[in-house]
């Protein structure tokens, strides 16, 4: 039975202020971040404060759901640093109360702020979402002639579509403008061009004064009752200065909701569910209509003379019409006609086989869409637990406290997650890759992350421990570290100077003896090298007389011998002889010949470093001796 216990109580106070502090944190950065992508929308617009008061609580609602993640991984990663860093996760170990018995009041905590998560993603979430485009559609309408792009075309304005060259954000000039003006089917068009221009709002905000320079205007006098006029089919004029008049309404007012209702991001789970059946159907019923239509395109024979029409049934339902031989009784004109009439046939295909296939790529978008909401309401929700089990553990290994390491490492977990979310998500809305496997790619990967923390956590194990990892590399790629002896405070005993001198000669001859008979200037036998298991025994005596010497003379008050000591390499006894200490990695390594082509080529550079390496040792015991003798240390 689950009872609350003082250290639950003291526990849950550590991680709730926390909690707070950088929920807010999160929120913040996260509202800045989206602010970014729609701060051209919001500037010089004119908009009130109430207004702008809904867009930043309407965002803040929508952005709650990734806040709570985010949260809880920093709190709890703070909140156990600063346990591990006062001793006191120290202290709850000692009595006995393990690991996960500490982390039990705070994950019943995130399993309930996953259930939050949920509830604002499927009953708050589609409302903000839906108010909030709602209200950024609106923004968009208000100011017109801030919002017109570079370089591409502007339907924003009933009834007009302008493109714009380039513009003048201090002049508030308009260059290379062109207009279609559509009054009531295209075949009432009216193309307007002009050098320049300049576009501004009316004192009643309900017009539009556009005042072109230097232009040509296009019309279609159809719509003026001038269709069977053969003079005057089209009116055109020349202008240096024209004023146009625009009907639009700039006074703030909310955008027909009906324009975004259909989106998934605006939709709870129970409304996404009921509404992929219908588009399921939909897109079935779409697809199977143009197949049919295909089929009877496939089928469609071309047209015929009366006289020739029987003769043509007959050879086409036995399968032995020749269209070749059709071709080649007709005169010249009537194959010019036939290849035209062909080529056109084909090229109203093509389009309209074009035309349906981006109708049916953005039905199955829609459909992918709903997909990914529904099942992006689970996985961000249940990111509270996986971000709680990576960032405890991480806490209590780590065990540093404050707004440092933690904010470092919060961000580090936090790019790997948005790298895996955002990629799955993209690839998944592109059908690039499968819904489940695109929406579920982050938790996934994190998943076996936070168990790996959790686990090691939980049995005191080092994941951070940066001297092992350095020594682990160093091994790898062959560094070695350097002698670093100096004059010791302290000697309670001399060295035994004659002693060592008549130890390095004897070392010096055994290195000769031994370079002699090993000739580590030749290929090793790559049989012994993989499969042939033994240590070389005569380096490791002779490094063993070494280091003994070594360690005796390092007591050394001469300032010359302390310094001819660091000259000493340090020797790898075991480095030149084989890849790996276990005889079964040695033969697998040898048998895969990439692998085991370059570990030989590797081996080579260590016997060749070991050779330079006994060279260095002799020279330096040389001249150490020669000190001794001479100076009569």
């Amino acid at each position: 039975m689950f009872r609350i216990k003082k250290l639950d109580i003291f526990i849950v106070k550590q991680f709730a202020l926390l909690f707070i502090g950088t929920f807010f944190i999160c929120q913040f950065v996260l509202m800045m971040q989206f602010l970014w992508r729609y701060v051209d929308d919001l500037i010089g617009k004119g908009l009130t404060i109430d207004v702008m008061a809904q867009f930043f609580w309407y965002m803040g609602l929508m952005l709650m759901p990734q806040a709570f993640p985010l949260a809880i991984l920093l709190s709890s990663l703070i909140a156990f640093g600063n346990l591990g860093e006062s001793s006191e996760l120290t202290a709850i170990k000692a009595a006995g109360i393990s690991l996960m018995q500490t982390f039990r009041s705070l994950i019943v905590i995130s399993v309930l702020m996953t259930g939050v998560s949920f509830y604002f993603q499927d009953v708050v979430g589609p409302k903000a979402n839906q108010s909030f485009y709602q209200l950024l559609l609106s923004m968009k309408q208000k100011s017109p002639e801030l919002e017109i792009p570079e370089g591409r075309f502007y339907d924003g304005i009933p009834g007009s579509n302008i493109y714009v060259q380039k513009k003048d954000l201090n002049t508030g000039m308009l260059y290379g403008i062109m207009i279609y003006r559509m009054t009531g089917s295209y075949e009432d068009a009216a193309i307007i061009l002009a050098d320049s221009g300049m576009m501004q709002s009316t004192a009643e905000k309900k017009h539009l004064l556009l005042t072109l320079y230097s232009g040509e205007w296009f019309e279609n006098m159809r719509s003026q009752d001038l269709a069977n006029s053969a003079s005057v089919p089209y009116r055109r004029e020349t202008f240096s200065s024209k004023k146009i008049v625009l009907d639009f309404d700039g006074e703030f007012n909310l955008a027909d909701v009906n324009d975004i209702a259909g989106d998934a991001r605006a939709k709870s789970l129970d409304k996404l569910l009921h509404d992929l059946d219908s588009i399921k159907e939909f897109n079935d019923s779409v697809g199977h209509a143009f197949y049919n239509e295909a089929l009877r395109y496939t089928y469609r024979r071309p047209h015929l003379e009366k006289k020739d029409s029987l003769k043509v049934l007959k050879e086409a339902a036995s399968a032995k019409m020749n269209y070749d031989t059709l071709y080649s009784h007709l005169n010249k004109s009537e194959k010019q006609a036939a290849v035209r009439n062909a080529l056109n046939a084909m090229q109203m295909a093509a389009t309209d086989m074009e035309f349906k296939a981006d109708y049916a790529k953005a039905l199955h978008r829609n459909y992918r869409n709903h997909r990914t909401e529904a099942i992006k309401k689970f996985t961000l929700s249940l990111t509270c637990i996986i971000f709680f089990f990576i960032g405890a553990p991480l806490g209590a290994i780590i065990r540093k406290g404050g707004l440092g390491v933690p904010v470092i490492i919060s961000v580090l977990v936090f790019i790997v997650y948005y790298i895996f979310d955002n990629t799955g998500y993209r690839m998944a809305r592109e059908d690039e890759w499968t819904v489940w496997f695109g929406m579920c790619i982050s938790t996934v990967v994190l998943t076996p992350v936070a168990a790996f923390f959790t686990y090691k956590a939980n049995n005191d194990s080092t994941v951070f421990n940066i001297d092992l990892y350095k020594n682990f590399m160093m091994k790898v790629f062959g560094i070695r570290p350097k002698r670093n002896i100096y004059r010791k405070e302290v000697i309670i005993e001399d060295p035994k100077y004659p002693e060592d001198a008549k130890a390095l000669e004897t070392i010096n001859s055994e290195i000769y003896q031994y370079s002699k008979s090993h000739k580590l200037l030749h290929w090793p036998n790559p049989i012994k090298v993989f499969f042939r298991a033994g240590d070389d025994q005569r380096i490791e005596e002779i490094n063993d007389k070494l280091e003994a010497v070594i360690d005796d003379l390092s007591y050394s008050t001469d300032k010359i011998i302390l310094a001819e000591l660091n000259n000493y390499p340090v020797i790898s006894p075991d480095a030149h002889t084989r890849p790996f200490r276990r005889k079964w990695l040695n033969i697998i390594t040898g048998l895969l010949l990439p692998v085991g082509i370059i570990m030989y080529i590797r081996m080579i550079r260590f016997r060749l470093r070991l050779y330079h390496d006994l060279r260095t040792v002799r020279h330096t015991s040389d001249r150490i001796i020669a000190h001794i003798y001479n100076n009569k240390v």
